[in-house]
């Protein structure tokens, strides 16, 4: 496996890897490090290879598709790693580094998996530092895009996030759907089945009806809507005291979405809890009555899944989601939630109350939600097309 940055932290890294070592597979981690890293590791049987970074390479990756340096230094340490640990085949997480394992592979020739962890050239437009110098000169998201669609060609499997995403590939690409697999990033069993409780979290919440949201809180997320459709909300001087918004995240814009809650008068009613533990996730969890999740509609989000998403559905929490397609796909299939226009404040309001006034309803799409992750969608099932995948490669 080849990672452009450090590891840990990186879970959709950890999660395939140990999935493949209990299929009897070795895997070797090319990933970068710092003074202060070990050069070699093993952790959880994952034997991490750390080659020497530093932050002039962090900046030219960055430039990966505008000049050819990063290719050019990261090219040649990856040729070692291939050679120095015998690989067999090549498994690339996301595209950034992407050109440089295929020209340190020229001479190999092994076998390349493309992992595409998200739209990567469609969530660059959203960059703060794309709009304005030097960043709009020199990083071009219609030049990554291109490059993306050149990768996908190159690499024998691609591994994507959801269905939709799979479609906007092939269309784009003209490579045979058979050339991809989705292996969506969720929750594993341990989630939601060995957790501790903070009951100090439980007892806070405990008279409030919680709106949840996990996650980063850029305001590509959409929650300036939601805060103005808890305003609507809380008109109401019965509905004020009793609702509670809990976000349990953060982002740099974070002062836009406090001085929205100042203007309409709700410091007293959403809680900014910052970034927590995971471990404290489950607690939050079972606090909340209703999960949000109120992305803006772009490419990228019409085909990724947030993971807050499998989160909610995990503790049988009904779900309010913006009608991004992919989520909005998921959720009417499943039937575990309901779905409001992208950045309408007036209809969040209608089906926050809707679940909040019909409580039959709000158990019915919660124990759906629960059950699809139990039966179908827990990463211990979905993970079965990444080990599949493998076995076409040892079946050649």
């Amino acid at each position: 496996m080849i990672l452009d940055k450090t590891f840990p932290p990186d879970p959709r890294v950890e999660n395939e890897a140990l999935e493949l070592i209990k299929n009897g597979h070795d895997i070797f981690l090319f990933c970068l490090g710092y003074q202060t890293d070990l050069e070699e590791e093993t952790i959880h049987e994952i034997k991490v290879k750390r080659y020497p970074s530093n932050k002039l390479d962090y900046k030219l990756s960055a430039l990966s598709y505008t000049v050819p340096f990063y290719k050019l230094i990261m090219s040649r340490k990856i040729a070692h790693f291939l050679l120095e640990n015998e690989i067999e085949i090549v498994h690339i997480h996301d595209i950034v580094i992407a050109d440089a394992v295929f020209r340190a592979n020229q001479a190999l020739q092994l076998p390349v998996v493309l992992d595409l962890h998200e739209n990567r050239p469609e969530i660059m437009k959203s960059y703060p530092h794309l709009s304005k110098f030097p960043g709009n000169i020199l990083i071009s998201p219609k030049a990554w895009k291109k490059k993306e669609t050149e990768l996908v060609s190159k690499a024998d499997k691609v591994i994507v996030v959801t269905e939709e995403s799979k479609q906007e590939l092939v269309a784009r690409s003209g490579e045979s759907k058979d050339k991809f697999v989705v292996v969506t990033n969720t929750v594993k069993r341990s989630f939601y089945e060995d957790y501790s409780v903070e009951f100090s979290i439980l007892e806070k919440y405990k008279n409030k009806f919680v709106l949840l949201y996990l996650g980063d809180t850029g305001l590509r997320r959409g929650l300036m809507s939601s805060i103005e459709a808890l305003g609507i909300i809380c008109e109401d001087k019965e509905m004020k005291a009793l609702v509670k918004l809990v976000i349990v995240g953060e982002n740099s814009s974070d002062d836009l979405l406090k001085k929205k809650v100042t203007e309409l008068d709700l410091d007293e009613v959403v809680d900014f809890e910052g970034w927590q533990d995971e471990r404290l996730f489950p607690s939050y969890l079972k606090a909340a009555h209703i999960g949000l999740s109120p992305l803006h509609r772009n490419l990228h989000h019409d085909t990724t899944y947030a993971n807050k998403l499998f989160q909610y559905m995990s503790f049988s929490i009904p779900l309010l989601v913006s009608d991004a397609t992919a989520q909005q796909n998921l959720i009417s299939q499943v039937n575990s939630g309901l779905i409001h226009e992208e950045k309408e404040a007036g209809d969040i309001a209608e089906k926050i109350m809707q679940l909040y006034n019909d409580p039959a309803l709000s158990n019915e799409l919660g124990q759906n939600g629960k059950q699809f992750i139990e039966d179908k969608f827990c990463w211990e099932k979905v993970s079965r097309t990444l080990k599949d995948l493998y076995l076409e490669f040892e079946t050649r």
